[in-house]
């Protein structure tokens, strides 16, 4: 049988059930406020992801030098840095070819960075996404090795069997993080947590992670011959931003790196996303939102419809006015994407709903389709309809698609395996995100035959998407100090979502429409307490005219703690998800 609905809300304004903590993590949660005397918000919080009373404390400050795993765990580490270090004590030519998205940028950015700051210069090659494609192609790889000793290949590479045998003449390090098919390419070294013959205890990880880690080992290396190398902290910057971009969890010493790198990015000290954060308007600390919405968007724009490099050199520069003219060029090709983006996403809904949003597989395909939005347009339809989403642009015959799945269901092991089958010219990716190549005339029975390997793992069996709340609050309890508290038990994101509160029979003191969509909302207790809330595209669906126009009733709210900084004051405000009659 199932709990009763948190508030009694089975259905709130926006379609959703709202389920509140199990009776396991409340009675955590109380035990938690017994031992550590920390506040209940924050115990609820800590309560949901685990952690005991005797841990609380370490979990509250991690160490990434207690979370960081050994880099030796991984195969083939310690043979791609001590070829990456030859290269380097023998000046060698070294290339660094790189995927296009955040992941990738950053990879080549650690990469480049680090050999500057020891008194080398490499080379950049990031492929065009519709040109090229994804990934390693023979003919960049065959020109790369002719001009030079060593190629790395990051964030990409791990299913490149034939562009990594056509760079005749040069040795290939790959370091990346997709998923490994039953061989692998004949390269010096692969280094990859999900490779098949590798345990998974680094599989959360993202391909800036797995640089960094081979950057950690190059240090011990150099440390074995009496040597130093550049400072590692200082990059954690990139690897933080590559974590929350690519929706990495933030678990174990995903969430240490984010943590470290946000503290760095604060002191911006790097040219590249100081200039980035400028032109985002980005006038606060930086949190893990911000990555992900502000910045990772911006840089992914250049590989999305513009140059594809723009990203990686943006991150890697040292030169502010360079940086600069890059930061103002990738906010503009920004606004360009999303004009481009709100066209596809209109066209492919429109579709998906027509196919219907009850199968295991909510698909679109349309001629045109620009291939650097299908994937955000593909997380926008597994959000509509709480099921795994893909996306094609179709061009001469062959389509070019991207996939995001939802919670508990893998789409890069099916992906892959439909290319083995011959239903796709190729596919890969990650659990939560894959990319593929198809025949047009296949595109029905490939959907099809993905539907069926989705549907063994229970994606037809999905409902609407709950809404979790954490527990309740006051307005009056809502304060900045809290909310401060809370966020030590971050960063939230993948894997670790950010707790949600629910506000119960508050009365609507003030609402009023602002920009195009969004809600601005004063609400209050009856009791003196009081708060202001934010809701994002309300008025695209029901919950602006509702709560605009409440008459006077009351409702429960439901939603995010955010600190508002205005004019040098802090406030707290709750980014307002859902309501429900009270």
């Amino acid at each position: 049988m199932a709990e009763a609905a948190f508030l009694g809300v089975d259905s709130s304004l926006t379609g959703r059930r709202w389920v509140g903590p199990g009776v396991e993590v409340e009675r955590a949660a109380e035990l938690l406020v017994q031992r550590t005397a920390l506040p209940a918000p924050v115990c609820q919080v800590l309560a949901r992801r685990g952690v005991a009373p005797d841990e609380a404390e370490a979990f509250l400050v991690p160490a990434l030098r207690d979370l960081l795993p050994d880099p030796r765990s991984l195969k083939d580490m310690e043979k791609a840095a001590s070829r990456f270090l030859h290269a380097l004590d023998r000046r060698e030519h070294i290339a660094v070819f790189a995927d296009y998205d955040v992941d990738g940028g950053c990879s080549a950015a650690l990469l480049l960075i680090w050999l500057r700051e020891m008194g080398h210069r490499a080379t950049l090659y990031v492929p065009d996404r519709i040109d090229e494609g994804y990934g390693p192609n023979e003919e960049a790889m065959a020109n790369l090795a002719a001009a030079h000793d060593l190629i790395v290949c990051v964030d990409c590479g791990t299913l490149s069997h034939r562009p990594i045998a056509a760079a005749e003449g040069a040795d290939v390090i790959v370091l990346d993080h997709h998923l490994g098919g039953e061989t692998l390419p004949e390269a010096l070294a692969v280094v990859n947590p999900n490779r098949q013959d590798e345990d998974g205890a680094c599989a959360h990880l993202c391909a800036a992670a797995v640089v960094f880690l081979m950057l950690v080992e190059a240090g011990r290396q150099l440390r074995e011959a009496g040597k130093r190398g550049p400072d590692l902290m200082g990059l954690l910057d990139l690897v933080a931003l590559a974590t929350v971009a690519d929706v990495a969890p933030l678990t174990g010493v995903n969430r240490a790196f984010v943590r470290q790198g946000l503290r760095v990015m604060a002191r911006r000290e790097r040219p590249g996303l100081t200039a980035l954060a400028d032109v985002a308007r980005l006038e606060t600390a930086p949190t893990a939102y911000h990555l992900g919405y502000l910045l990772g968007p911006r840089i992914n724009a250049g590989g999305r419809i513009g140059q594809a490099d723009l990203g990686a050199r943006l991150l890697a520069s040292d030169d502010p006015h360079e940086t600069a003219a890059l930061a103002e060029r990738l906010d503009t090709l920004n606004t360009e994407r999303r004009e481009v983006e709100a066209a596809v996403r209109a066209a492919a809904l429109a579709q998906a709903e027509e196919r219907g949003f009850d199968a295991p597989l909510v698909w679109a395909a349309g001629p045109g389709w620009h291939p650097g939005v299908v994937g955000i347009v593909a997380a926008r339809l597994k959000e509509a309809a709480n099921r795994p989403a893909i996306v094609i642009g179709l061009e001469d015959g062959v389509g070019k698609g991207s996939g995001r799945s939802v919670s508990g269901i893998d789409l890069g092991a099916p992906i892959q395996r439909l290319a083995a089958e011959g239903l796709l010219i190729k596919g890969g990716g990650h659990k939560m995100a894959a990319g593929l190549t198809v025949a047009e005339d296949k595109i029905e029975a490939a959907m099809a035959r993905l539907g069926e390997l989705l549907a063994r793992q229970g994606a037809h069996l999905a409902g609407p998407a709950d809404l979790n709340v954490t527990g309740l609050l006051m307005p009056g309890a809502a304060t900045v100090e809290l909310a401060e508290m809370i966020d030590e038990a971050g960063p939230f994101g993948a894997g670790a979502p950010g707790p949600r509160y629910a506000f119960a029979e508050m009365q609507i003191l003030h609402a009023r429409r602002v920009g195009e969509s969004h809600l601005k909302v004063s609400f209050g207790d009856g009791l003196g307490g009081r708060m202001d809330a934010i809701a994002f595209g309300a008025y695209d669906g029901p919950l602006g005219a509702a709560l605009e126009g409440h008459g006077g009733q009351r409702f429960h709210l439901a939603g995010r703690l955010d600190i508002n900084i205005w004019r040098g004051r802090q406030s707290v405000q709750l980014r307002l998800e859902d309501a429900a009659p009270a």
